[in-house]
């Protein structure tokens, strides 16, 4: 597991190794590792989750790491003691069926050496946060980071929004129901505490 700190070594090793190599690469990453280098939640995560390659001011979908990159990838999990997998691609299909309209706009840039992180903002990872919370549930970690994230009303409805366009199953949709009743409940019982 990777503390914010650990991550960003990571990150700025790889960047080294990169730079020292002649090569750079752009990446586009979602998942805990996004909102820990937003400091929107503290808790560690297990790897950086690529979807997307920075390619000419757009993104292609991360169906492989490019070869090179996964060298240098491997090469920092053995100096730094991580999993091989540390970076990997594991959900880059969430590109097949487009991101929120407009992400492009909001997404903010970290410069590791020659590694050019993309993270989208705060609004478009709760999306990306509900749509998986639905999947695997109220007591996953993207559930507890939908918590941390504490999003308003109108985020939820434009997250839920997104999340049908990707799942319009009517099952899907009766989960979704049930996960927003449950996270609204759980953010107005935190609401109440902060109160009292």
């Amino acid at each position: 597991m990777l503390r914010r700190d650990e991550l960003e070594e990571a990150l700025e090793t790889l960047g080294a190794v990169l730079d020292g190599r002649g090569l750079s690469n752009g990446i586009l990453i979602v998942g805990g590792s996004s909102l820990l280098l937003l400091g929107l939640i503290s808790r560690p995560t297990a790897d950086v989750d690529v979807i997307g390659l920075a390619a000419h001011g757009s993104y292609v979908k991360a169906d492989t790491i490019p070869p090179l990159l996964a060298e240098a990838v491997r090469d920092v999990a053995v100096v730094l003691e991580l999993s091989p997998n540390w970076l990997n691609n594991g959900p880059a299909s969430l590109m097949d069926l487009g991101l929120p309209e407009g992400y492009e706009a909001r997404i903010e840039r970290r410069q590791y050496g020659s590694l050019d992180v993309h993270i989208p903002s705060r609004a478009d990872l709760i999306c990306f946060k509900l749509y998986a919370a639905v999947d695997l549930g109220p007591d996953s970690r993207h559930f507890q980071d939908l918590e941390a994230l504490a999003p308003t009303q109108s985020e939820l409805s434009t997250a839920a929004s997104w999340c049908r366009s990707h799942d319009p199953s009517s099952a899907f949709e009766t989960e979704m129901r049930a996960a927003l009743v449950d996270l609204t409940s759980r953010l107005r019982s935190v609401d109440g505490d902060a109160d009292s």
